[in-house]
């Protein structure tokens, strides 16, 4: 029988090691009937409870193969609003904190990308040129305008698979939120950087003249993110001075000049996997997110490999930071007590469409 739900303020207070014995009993309580889903961004007291870890690709493709009721997602906002979409009826996506959401996916929003369709359709008819390709770190509303206007959705680590594919469609891409990942990507496929402006959604016609758009390759979305944005050149030219015989590797969401002076740029599993299959007592300076670089660091150590991270300031991903001890029991509780809080709902149609473009993205990967 249901009882009363019971309020965040019973957990706010509580020590992360009794935080920590309480999801474990409530895991144990649960079975089958969880599964928790852990971005490699997420920061170790919690990531240690993920029964699946990942990028945001890999746990895409984990959602469609699994049983259990309730899908827990340790990650961010748009994170759950894939795994609701691409779940099966009746399974429930929980995030354990409505505000963990994404500063990158923020810069983006349906308002302006509609204003920015009838901007550039003066210039051309943009359903007959241009594909929209929206980063996965977007929002579900996004994702359902490229289902309506035939694009797609790509991650870091299918990004060039995605715009080769854009391309065989229509000449043109609108790339957004992140102009970082658009520049790397374009520019590793031989897209001259001049015919890959950004698009400003603020400003008439994105900022270009009708010759810059009618020329460009690429039309790439003012958006970054905030924590790769920290990365600057003068940190790898530290770092190559003092460990010459070092390697650099960076996440494409870094700035165009850290891209293009790494040894190495890819997605957080081409990091992961290239740093541990790199020989014993490598040095690396590697450009991502904190929490995953101290994880790999400590990995490493027994393998005598120095795993440095990138910046001199923390960039950690503070919004899915929010994702605490305290809020991943109170949530496992709520569900053992029949009250699931936080639930993810795509609205219907939104999903459907949405759906399309990342079938379509797991299919061309």
């Amino acid at each position: 029988m249901n009882t009363a739900t019971i309020k965040f303020e019973a957990f706010e207070s509580l020590k992360n090691e009794d935080c920590q014995q309480r999801i474990l009993k409530a895991k144990k309580t649960l079975g089958n009937e969880i599964i928790i889903l852990g971005h490699h961004y997420q920061n170790e007291e919690v990531y240690r409870h993920a029964d699946l870890a990942g990028d945001s690709l890999k746990l895409a493709k984990y959602v469609e193969n699994l049983d259990a009721k309730y899908i827990i997602y340790l990650g961010v906002h748009f994170m759950a609003e894939v795994a609701n979409i691409l779940s099966r009826p009746g399974q429930i996506t929980v995030l354990p904190d409505l505000s963990a959401g994404c500063s990158m996916a923020d810069m983006a929003n349906l308002a302006k990308v509609e204003r920015s369709y009838r901007e550039l359709n003066k210039v051309l008819n943009f359903d007959d040129s241009i594909t929209p390709i929206t980063y996965i770190n977007s929002a579900a509303d996004l994702k359902a305008f490229c289902g309506e206007h035939e694009g797609i959705v790509c991650t870091s680590t299918n990004a060039a698979k995605i715009l080769n594919w854009a391309f065989s469609q229509k000449e043109k891409v609108l790339f957004f939120p992140d102009q970082n990942l658009g520049r790397w990507t374009g520019h590793s496929m031989g897209i001259p950087l001049d015919l890959m402006p950004v698009w400003d959604p603020d400003l008439p016609l994105g900022g270009l003249t009708e010759e810059q758009i009618i020329n460009a390759k690429v039309l790439l979305w003012k958006g970054h993110c905030a924590v790769h944005q920290m990365f600057r050149l003068e940190h790898i030219e530290t770092f190559r001075k003092q460990h010459p015989d070092g390697f650099v590797i960076s996440h494409p969401e870094s700035p165009f000049e850290v891209c293009l002076n790494s040894d190495f740029v890819g997605s957080t599993d081409f990091i992961l996997n290239t740093i541990k299959n790199a020989e014993h007592g490598t040095k690396w300076l590697v450009g991502t997110e904190l929490n995953l670089v101290n994880r790999l660091a400590n990995e490493m150590k027994p393998e005598n490999k120095l795993v440095q991270f990138m910046s001199h300031v923390v960039c950690e991903c503070s919004t899915m930071a929010r994702i605490d001890p305290q809020h991943l029991a109170w949530t496992l509780e709520n569900i053992i007590n029949g009250n699931p809080v936080n639930i993810i709902k795509v609205p219907n149609k939104e999903a459907q469409l949405a759906k399309l473009t990342l079938d379509k993205m797991l299919e061309v990967s």
